[in-house]
């Protein structure tokens, strides 16, 4: 089967996200990247642990869960048909809510997953491979969708110009320097580091530095300094929740990167593929994760005992100050998302 990660990074070869071989899952685990460690799942619950943990992150669960599935499905390969199929539905219920505000999406891939092992049994096939190969198949149709948005994103940067970045958006980062590399246009990056996890640090500035680009890395409240005086032309980011209505769930902290971007008259571009079942804001679940990440760094206390914290993992963009969704049908006014909807929607997960 032809895979579609050539020519990106290393973060972002298949193998280096999550992948299964031989009754375990291997994952990258992001979280100390760049140092280069797998965390090894036995069973499909540790990919849940592992996800829920965010040993990956970004896009990176998309893979994991169905790489997941498919060691659910070597779990249970003595049981019977029935067997299988029952515990292969609760695996792909469990792996798609490792993570509330993403639910919807993983389950896609899951669900399909369990499909595709039912079809594999009925037909005498081997499930696990089945699972496989449609999890291959979903990383090659989320990598080829990306690249189109990517080169839409690549013809609104201006060449020698600078982007600002924040978190680690994965797929659409090769696809834009894939993009960017093809039409020979250099741009700088300025990536905001991303507290608690620091995927901006971490895996966005690794990404774009291993592909030759200049990147510079800042923290979080940097990015007002960084646009007064870095000469940044535009923001942009992924998205882990598109809404019909123009609403956008990203990583904490997007959210006050776009009242700077209005405030200093610079385009915020969205990218990614609008989210069908997403009519509002009011269908964005937002995940709170444990506060013990915010009153520590790298394992140091940073706090007294007796003080709290608050760990909202995602904040929500109202339309107001995006500029435009890049997906790939072209770039859309955030108020008209609805339209994308109205030709032909092709399979993504």
């Amino acid at each position: 089967m032809e895979r579609m990660d050539a020519g990106m990074p290393f973060l972002l070869k298949y193998e280096n996200v999550a992948w299964y071989e031989n009754g375990k899952v291997r994952i990258l685990d992001r979280r100390i990247f760049p140092e280069v460690r797998f965390v090894e799942c036995s069973n499909y619950q540790e990919v849940v642990k592992a996800i829920a943990d965010m040993v990956t992150q970004s896009a990176g669960p998309y893979t994991a869960v169905g790489m997941g599935m498919a060691l659910a499905a070597y779990q249970v390969r003595d049981k019977s048909a029935a067997e299988q199929n029952s515990f292969l539905q609760q695996a792909a219920y469990d792996l798609a809510h490792a993570r509330p505000t993403t639910a919807n999406r993983y389950g896609q891939i899951t669900y399909h997953c369990a499909d595709v092992a039912k079809a594999a049994l009925e037909a005498g096939k081997d499930p696990i491979e089945a699972i496989v190969d449609a999890t291959v198949e979903s990383l090659n149709r989320r990598y080829s969708t990306m690249q189109i948005v990517g080169d839409h994103l690549e013809g609104l940067i201006p060449n020698n110009g600078t982007i600002l970045t924040q978190c680690f958006g994965e797929t659409i980062i090769g696809t834009v320097i894939r993009a960017a590399m093809k039409k020979g246009k250099i741009f700088r990056v300025f990536c905001a580091e991303t507290r608690p996890y620091l995927q901006g640090a971490r895996l966005t500035s690794s990404c774009f530095a291993e592909m030759g680009f200049d990147t510079t890395v800042v923290t979080d409240n940097m990015i007002a300094y960084s646009m007064q005086h870095e000469g940044i032309d535009l923001f942009t980011s992924a998205a882990d929740s598109i809404a019909r209505d123009g609403h956008i769930a990203n990583k904490i902290g997007t959210f006050q990167i776009a009242i700077l971007a209005k405030y200093f008259g610079l385009p915020y571009f969205v990218t990614g593929i609008p989210d069908a079942d997403k009519h509002s804001r009011d269908d964005i679940v937002i995940e709170m994760r444990n506060p013990e990440q915010v009153l520590r760094y790298r394992g140091i206390q940073n706090t007294l005992p007796q003080v709290k914290a608050i760990y909202p993992s995602f904040d929500v963009v109202p339309p107001h100050l995006i500029s435009g969704v890049v997906t790939d049908k072209g770039v859309y006014v955030p108020y008209l998302l609805n339209k994308y909807f109205e030709t032909e929607v092709k399979k993504f997960y």
